[in-house]
């Protein structure tokens, strides 16, 4: 596969249109898509028959041993994490959706955490899921697609991705009838990581072309197995920074191979398997734009409450999406704030459509003292993964990078 990397708001992978095949010239970069055809194990450094390589001098990449059109668009995503900051371009690995008003809410998060569920609302223009850039002209997204997350998929929970799903929809793993082609998307036989690659036109509410103004709003999803964090909370500018840094969800299975129940894990900017440059590069630049466009990060647990997994419950969908609502709307800003012990999180006294004694997790759990083991076992692990660093300054700020390393919990 052959493509330009046209430079438009930021940078872009899309699919050309006709007229622009007919001079399409030298292609900018190549993709080699050997499928089926492994990697020679053997080889010095190679764990698997799985290999996906990248020359940047030669704008080369050979995938093999897989099928995945997800190795396609993150192979392209870790190359856009190199020439987009060299351009003085944010790339971020978020969903990305505007209101009718023309406010820009960007999702940051890894797979399972709601990403692409959140960011595609039917009451909202969908920018992209998954892949953007952010520059001075406003944000972009680098995609012409989706590629969705179809385990348990129900018509009733996600009508968009459900509708999205026709002809010109790839279906990766899934199990369906031979004869009536009917789906089972409640099927794991395969496994958990069954996936939808459709155009992003199959969305009824894309935004066309798939850009938009600055962000008014930085969330950044967690999916929390320990059921500690809060279902929301509003976060300082340093705050956001130290958990965009930090990149802590849970693997879910269905997300990386040979997970089977959630695990604690840290992403450096939500996405470290991607990001080319040095973490605090691309903080830097984050914090940069937020600050002078005004926008605000929040934290929203999209894992479990109650108790840890095994005991607790998923956070309802129903409930987070009231959750992002308010946070589009506003309301949000306008409500009372308590911080929270060890990790010094500010949580509302109220979010319209959500029973309030679950926005505090305390209250959720029936064992008191194990939620505060619960809460600083964790609050450990961030402490420690954030060691690594603690020796690097955030762009040329002396100040924000010592805001930043106090935002963490105590």
């Amino acid at each position: 596969m052959s493509l330009h990397l046209e430079d438009m708001v930021g940078g872009r992978c899309i699919r050309p249109t006709p007229e622009e095949l007919e001079n399409f010239g030298t292609p900018d970069f190549t993709i080699y898509n050997a499928g089926q055809f492994p990697c020679n194990r053997y080889t010095h450094y190679m764990t698997s028959s799985t290999s996906i390589d990248i020359n940047l001098q030669r704008k080369e990449m050979v995938i093999l041993g897989t099928q995945y059109a997800g190795e396609m668009k993150k192979g392209l995503f870790s190359v856009m994490h190199y020439l987009m900051p060299k351009r003085g371009v944010l790339s971020v690995h978020s969903g990305c959706n505007m209101g009718k008003d023309g406010d820009v809410a960007l999702f940051f998060g890894l797979s399972g955490t709601g990403k692409t569920t959140l960011s595609t609302d039917p009451n909202r223009y969908l920018i992209g899921d998954d892949e953007h850039c952010w520059s001075d002209n406003g944000v972009s997204n680098i995609e012409g697609g989706c590629y969705a997350k179809c385990i348990d998929l129900a018509q009733e929970k996600e009508p968009d991705i459900w509708n999205a799903i026709k002809f010109g929809t790839v279906l990766e793993n899934v199990v369906f009838d031979e004869h009536t082609r009917e789906v089972y998307y409640v099927d794991r036989s395969v496994t958990e990581n069954t996936r939808a690659c459709y155009p992003i036109e199959h969305i009824p509410n894309a935004k066309i072309p798939c850009v938009g103004p600055h962000a008014k709003n930085v969330i950044l999803l967690a999916c929390d197995a320990f059921g500690v964090l809060p279902p929301v909370s509003k976060l300082t500018l340093p705050q956001t920074m130290y958990h965009f840094i930090s990149g802590y969800t849970a693997l879910i299975a269905g997300t990386e191979d040979g997970i089977l129940e959630p695990q604690a894990t840290f992403s450096a900017c939500f996405g470290a398997a991607f990001i080319m440059l040095h973490p605090t590069r691309y903080a830097a630049m984050l914090a940069e734009r937020m600050r002078r466009h005004g926008a605000t990060g929040w934290l929203v647990n999209t894992g479990w409450s109650g108790g840890s997994y095994g005991v607790g419950q998923r956070m309802k969908l129903s409930y987070t999406r009231k959750i992002i609502d308010a946070i589009h709307n506003g309301s949000l800003l306008n409500a009372k704030y308590e911080e929270t012990p060890v990790f010094k999180l500010q949580i509302p006294d109220y979010v319209e459509g959500v029973p309030s004694h679950i926005l505090h997790p305390e209250n959720t759990w029936s064992d008191a003292q194990a939620y505060k083991e619960t809460l600083e076992k964790l609050a450990a692990l961030f402490k420690k993964n954030f060691e690594n660093f603690s020796d690097y300054k955030i762009g040329n700020d002396n100040r924000l990078t010592q805001e930043i390393l106090e935002a963490g919990p105590l």
